[in-house]
């Protein structure tokens, strides 16, 4: 197709063509339904006068305007009329040898033109067969004669023909065979004395003719219904039953004759309207003409099986058309839902979508005109839609003729044309709910309806079944919009006649983010409780920051409920990045992201990095009371994990003293690093007031294994694991079970093995490097006294965790180091371990690990640690001293 524009948008030379991706999947579905229809025609039982067999002669490509349905059937139209123009990747089609006729009519055309669309439709295919059979069609022609001098009075079929360029240079041809049809019945008729007289004369004689079984009359025209049609008011509604006729007079084509029209019925959404006068008709076509083949395209899937039309249109249910019944099991409402042969048109590939690019527009040489740079801007933008990259090619030849050279930044930006045709065929609350769901990642019928703010999901389970939106039925929310559509809705909403002003979005967005809460807070939902509040957290967040909403609502518990276990799935979408000086936060929900960004990614960064990104929080000063809480508590994690107890036990303290929801385990924060510091009667005694929520089992089993109380700690541990399987918290639920896997190490390695891989199951569900590195350290002590590379397996675990910014696990490191010397009497190697426990633990935290190593080899007790024991030095050191004896007989025996 040649583009005018293109060649006049310069002085320079500029080569334009029809650039197609393959579709190849597309002309595979058609040639199939060719193949199939071609064997169902040559079948002994296929009777074209049976009006009750169910019927499989159509075929639908739906899609969102734009996806490029329409190039799809001028192309098939080619292909099928001429094998030269066939695009090569398509290959051959199995029916070689049978004449097939393609007719494609523009349902849009066919509206504009004068007269009704169903007449219209019915000329052009009448008018192709007149090119093609080159002979008279006597039932249906006599018919049609009859129709139109009474609906058309005075004006001759061929200057009507003429006059709307239905069918070009053989538009002379169906007046003449017509004509030829009458002279034919008044012969058949031996009536010479109706010569010249009017259709409807000749055809008052044909009916009685017929009523009386003449046999030559009743072999020209001999259908069982000619007579009722012929003395049916010659109205729309007997013209839109003619079909019948003329699929009798197809199938009694002589051999030479012999045809198969596939009719290509494009823009079929132009048909729809209130009351599916126009699409009765043409389904009513398509029924009386089963040896046709029909391929649709239009922006929605055909309904036709769907039981809920019938008095709607004349055949309906999956009986009638089975080939367009729902499949699979999905909701028959659901886009891309339409049977076997209905096909939805699916986006370009990134790489269809540079071919095309490249070939649009050329250079004499044939090289692009469009650069790489440009096409890959174009690609991203386009989300795969056609018609983007079209409406980017003329944005392209209109820089070109300024005299400007297009850069890459003329065309990251959306289409106003793109929503003008988007929204063109959308009730009011259809656009309503589009806007509003344009909002959401992904929404269900409920979300939709909420954040459009309407008492009833009418309109969104119709949004819902048009192509611009896809289902994934197996998502938390399974409907999306499609990207393009949904970039251009919100960025230039505004060049449309009804388009929301930033208070219509901002108001949008509230309600959006009110109805994620409903769905979180209410949970009467089949999706697990994690991974909802996940879900709604991320859709969350990202309107409270994009639309800058004040009220964080129910993002506050949401937050804290995140918290509440040690999952740490990634919450916060990516952000542009800020321009040099800039703050990115700069709202509450900027903050808030931001929070929990950091608390998640510290799974991944330095500790430093996260007690960085936490401070810089704290000084916008944007959080909530609550909020800042949580922002400190975590920021004083980051200081313990980093070995600096005075702030870590400051923040802790804050946040204690406060009073709120994370009291408990600030408190529990505080019992730990009196721990660290070797006061473990002071550990002990805030045990009593921590509850589940300061996970007290764990902060005493914490106190009971440095004495070597192994028993104790084990049972501390499996306590803290089972109150957290009660308290549905797996990420707890992991770090007890490590921890267990890790004091049982210790003193039965071949229990450990068990222990360790339910450890190892439950941590592959989840984001805890600190904890993996526990199980690092427990496989370590299991394998301790053996000859499986203990010292090359810790020096890796050092730097992982030197590198992580967690040098609080280090003294554990080096104490399982030394229980492996220990174990093997290797004094050389034991006093070197030492040596690095002590300049670990210089700082006085985690001192014990000193003594708890000298103790290990029997060594004498360390001078100028001050650790506060629950029991004596003596005891302690014998547990540990009994630990390695009791490895070293299990080794040899």
């Amino acid at each position: 197709m040649s583009d005018l524009r293109a060649l006049f948008s310069s002085n320079d030379p500029v080569g334009d063509r029809e650039a197609f991706t393959n579709r190849q999947a597309q002309w595979a579905a058609a040639a199939t339904a060719i193949e199939e229809h071609l064997r169902h025609l040559a079948a002994p039982a296929f009777d074209v006068e049976d009006l009750e067999a169910p019927r499989n002669n159509v075929i639908t490509f739906f899609g969102v305007g734009g996806i490029g349905k329409s190039t799809l059937l001028r192309k098939l139209e080619a292909s099928l009329a001429e094998a030269e123009r066939r695009p090569q990747q398509w290959g051959a089609p199995a029916w070689a040898g049978e004449k097939i006729l393609p007719i494609r009519i523009d349902l849009a055309r066919s509206r504009t033109a004068t007269g009704s669309v169903f007449e219209n439709v019915v000329l052009t295919v009448r008018l192709a067969l007149a090119a093609t059979v080159g002979r008279p069609l006597p039932s249906f022609d006599l018919a049609l004669r009859r129709y139109w001098d009474a609906q058309h009075p005075g004006e001759p079929l061929e200057e009507y023909v003429r006059r709307t360029g239905l069918a070009g240079r053989f538009g002379q041809l169906l007046p003449q065979q017509m004509q030829a049809a009458v002279s034919e019945a008044i012969g058949a008729l031996q009536l010479p004395g109706l010569v010249g007289a009017a259709a409807g004369q000749v055809t008052t004689a044909l009916v009685k003719a017929l009523r009386e079984r003449r046999d030559r009359v009743r072999a020209l025209a001999g259908c069982a219904r000619t007579a009722a049609l012929l003395e049916a008011d010659p109205d729309l509604e007997a013209l839109s039953f003619y079909p019948h006729l003329l699929a009798w007079e197809i199938s009694r084509l002589p051999a030479k004759k012999q045809v198969m029209p596939v009719i290509l019925l494009d823009t079929f959404e132009d048909t729809e309207d209130r009351h599916r006068d126009t699409e009765r008709l043409l389904q009513r076509l398509v029924w009386l003409m089963p040896n046709c083949l029909f391929i649709i395209s239009g922006r929605n899937r055909l309904r036709w099986a769907d039981d809920a039309l019938q008095g709607q249109l004349d055949y309906t249910g999956p009986h009638a058309w089975p080939g367009l019944a729902p499949q699979g099991g999905l909701a028959a409402g659901a886009a891309g839902a339409g049977g076997a042969r209905q096909h939805l048109i699916g986006d370009f590939s990134p790489q269809d979508c540079d071919t095309y690019l490249a070939g649009r527009l050329t250079h004499d040489d044939g090289q692009p005109l469009i650069g790489p740079e440009i096409r890959t801007v174009i690609t991203q933008r386009s989300h795969g839609l056609p018609l983007h990259l079209d409406l980017a090619v003329t944005r392209f030849l209109e820089i070109r003729r300024t005299g400007r050279t297009p850069a890459p930044a003329d065309f990251d930006h959306t289409f106003p044309a793109l929503i003008a045709r988007t929204l063109s065929d959308l009730s009011a609350d259809e656009r309503h709910v589009l806007r509003s769901a344009s909002l959401l990642d992904a929404f269900d019928l409920d979300l939709a309806t909420r954040a459009a703010g309407l008492t009833h999901q009418a309109a969104a389970r119709r949004l819902t079944e048009r192509p611009m939106v896809t289902e994934d039925p197996y998502a938390i929310w399974p409907y999306h919009l499609h990207g393009a559509i949904r970039t251009a809705l919100r960025a230039t909403d505004a060049h449309t006649e009804d388009g929301w002003t930033p208070a219509d979005w901002h108001r949008a967005a509230d309600r959006a983010l009110d109805a994620l809460g409903r769905q979180w807070q209410d949970a009467h939902t089949r999706v697990p409780g994690r991974t909802l509040l996940v879900a709604c957290l991320r859709q969350g967040l990202r309107l409270a920051r994009d639309h800058r909403l004040d009220d964080l609502a129910w993002l506050t518990d949401a937050a804290f409920a995140y918290t509440n276990d040690s999952v740490w799935e990634p919450l916060a979408p990516p952000t542009a990045a800020p321009a040099t000086g800039e703050n990115p936060v700069d709202t509450p929900a900027d903050a808030l992201a931001e929070v929990l960004t950091a608390i998640a990614r510290r799974q991944h960064e330095h500790r430093a990095r996260t007690a960085e990104r936490l401070t810089a929080v704290l000084e916008t000063g944007l959080l909530p009371g609550e909020l800042t809480e949580l922002a400190l508590y975590y920021r004083a994690k980051a200081d313990k994990d980093l070995g600096r107890t005075d702030e870590a036990l400051t923040g802790m303290r804050d946040v204690a003293d406060a009073g709120g929801r994370l009291a408990p385990r600030a408190r529990r924060g505080m019992a730990n690093l009196a721990r660290i510091c070797g006061d473990f009667p002071s550990a002990l005694a805030a045990v009593p007031s921590l509850g589940w929520e300061g996970r007290h089992h764990r902060v005493l089993a914490h106190i009971h294994f440095p004495h070597g109380d192994i028993d104790r700690a084990t049972t501390a541990f499996e306590a803290a694991r089972t109150e957290a399987e009660e308290h549905d918290a797996p990420g707890e639920r992991a770090i007890a079970q490590t921890l267990l896997a890790l004091v049982t190490a210790f003193a039965d390695p071949v229990h450990a093995d068990d222990e360790l891989a339910l450890a190892h199951q439950l941590l592959d569900q989840l984001d805890q490097r600190a904890t993996v590195l526990y199980a690092r350290v427990a496989a370590l002590v299991r394998d301790a006294g053996t000859d499986r590379d203990i010292p090359h397996r810790a020096t890796v675990l050092r730097t992982e965790a030197t590198t992580a910014g967690l040098p609080w696990i280090l003294p554990l490191l080096e104490t399982a180091l030394a229980f492996h010397h220990a174990v093997r009497d290797a004094h050389d190697d034991l006093t070197t371990t030492l040596d690095r426990l002590r300049e670990t633990t210089a700082n006085g935290d985690f001192a014990y690990y000193v003594n708890i190593a000298a103790a290990m080899g029997d060594l004498p007790q360390p001078t100028g640690t001050a650790v506060q024991w629950l029991h004596s030095e003596t005891t302690v050191r014998a547990r540990w001293r009994a630990l390695v004896t009791a490895r070293q007989h299990c080794l040899h025996a």
